[in-house]
């Protein structure tokens, strides 16, 4: 076990709008109207209750993705053990209640674990190395803004018993843990948050299937079943009006044949007519597959870049004799690594690449954080076309922040932070009766105006 660092912050001063009142009823104390920039956590505060208190009162607020708007009427209840009968009474209910709040995380440091490889030896410890960087960056920027944080970190590498760290006093104390990297720790560490209440955060892709169980635990990734058919129902919504085209190309040791599976029984069921073709195949009986009056949209089914360039010069051996021919491809998440050597061919072809992360090398919030991590480290990032150091700033931020703004009730749902990532969208969705799962993906357009674009869905 090793402790890198602590950090001690202010704690963030709120300020809270006065409320309106209402009628007074029988079972509520009087109902109250929302007002801008009110919040859950204020409007309880204000009432001499817990957040819990008027979460029962509305039980709606229970509702995934459910968010507090300026106009909504919400019930204000008595405070629990209210009698009416003395001033005195109210007097020690609204002070047992301050007393909960005040112990709540939104008022004091949010306690973060990161339970990852830490260490040198091979590529999992120095790309977790770079991740918990980012973490810390993350908790330099929330500090600017008065989110206070206390971090502790262990190395838990492919070898070590997790069992054995979960024995540190300061494991069972923490508010979130980002981790673990390995699928055979995620149980032990799934079990030990629910016993102490404490969210943990895959931030990676595993072949555990704890999620489905264990209602405190936030898978950032999907499988790659889930995103088969996520990425093939999403090219039905854009595409349906165009006329697709798979070509094989003839890689045996390609992993792309569920997506291709995917993608056809979702054309079939759609009634969508589509062609396939072969790369080897004639320049006549290429062309042969090719609509002169809808939009072709290219598969190919392999991510390798040798058959990509072997496919574009296909392409472009057809746009020569065939120039009224619209054509754009539809690729995988590998062809990111690509990009710098094919940028001038995504432009000409129009490509959509889906992926559950992007970050544009020329948008200045990437230059900035690029030149943060440059400071603080000494160093540059790793050149992986995933930056894992952006990963875990990406992460951290959103969950910090969530659990300051919301506390035991955060569930990561779309737009209830106010962050918009840097490379990895995060919206998070129940998993049936267990934990929440990132349902958020894109496609990178590369338009033939030579723009870069993120559809997010």
């Amino acid at each position: 076990m090793k402790q890198i660092l602590r950090y001690f912050l202010l704690l963030t001063v709120f300020s809270f709008a006065t409320e309106t009142l209402c009628a007074q009823t029988a079972s509520y104390k009087k109902m109250h109207q929302v007002k801008r920039k009110e919040t859950i956590f204020g409007i309880a505060r204000d009432n001499g209750l817990t957040v819990e208190d008027l979460i029962k009162a509305n039980p709606e607020m229970n509702t995934p993705g459910y968010e507090l708007k300026k106009g909504d009427f919400i019930r204000i209840p008595y405070p629990a053990g209210y009698t009416g009968t003395s001033a005195s009474a109210k007097s020690s209910e609204a002070k047992t209640a301050k007393t909960v709040v005040e112990k709540d995380m939104r008022q004091r440091e949010i306690r973060v674990g990161i339970m990852l490889p830490l260490h040198d030896v091979n590529g999992d410890g120095k790309r977790m190395i770079e991740y918990y960087r980012g973490v810390l960056m993350a908790c330099d920027s929330l500090k600017a803004t008065g989110i206070s944080t206390d971090i502790r970190a262990w190395n838990v590498a492919e070898d070590t018993n997790i069992q054995e760290i979960l024995t540190d006093p300061h494991a069972a104390d923490r508010d979130i843990i980002f981790g673990p990297l390995y699928s055979k720790q995620v149980k032990a560490l799934g079990d030990f948050a629910s016993t102490h209440g404490i969210r943990v955060v895959i931030p990676f892709s595993t072949n555990s299937q704890e999620v489905y169980n264990n209602s405190n635990i936030f898978q950032v990734y999907q499988n790659g079943n889930q995103l088969n058919e996520a990425f093939s129902y999403r090219f039905y919504q854009m595409f349906k009006d165009c006329h697709p085209i798979l070509i094989d190309c003839n890689d045996s040791t390609s992993t792309k044949g569920g997506f291709t599976s995917a993608l056809r029984r979702k054309l079939e069921q759609e009634g969508i007519t589509y062609s396939i073709t072969n790369l080897k195949s004639s320049e006549t009986a290429f062309a042969k597959n090719f609509s002169t009056t809808s939009r072709n949209v290219v598969i190919l089914n392999t991510s390798r870049q040798q058959e990509l360039v072997l496919a574009v010069s296909k392409l472009n051996g057809l746009s020569l004799n065939n120039p009224q021919i619209s054509i754009s491809m539809f690729g995988y998440p590998e062809w990111l690594m690509y990009e710098r050597q094919q940028m001038t061919n995504y432009y000409k072809y129009d490509v959509y690449v889906p992926s559950t992360y992007y970050m544009d090398s020329k948008a200045a919030r990437t230059e900035r954080i690029k030149q943060k991590y440059r400071r603080n480290f000494h160093q540059d990032m790793q050149n992986y076309h995933q930056r894992f150091a952006v990963t875990g700033f990406d992460q951290a931020f959103y969950f910090i922040k969530g659990l300051h703004l919301y506390g035991q009730h955060f569930i990561g749902s779309s737009g209830s932070v106010g962050y918009t990532p840097i490379q990895t969208p995060l919206h998070f969705e129940r998993v049936g009766n267990g934990g929440l799962q990132n349902r958020a993906m894109m496609f990178v357009h590369y338009t033939p105006s030579q723009r870069v674009e993120k559809i997010n869905f």
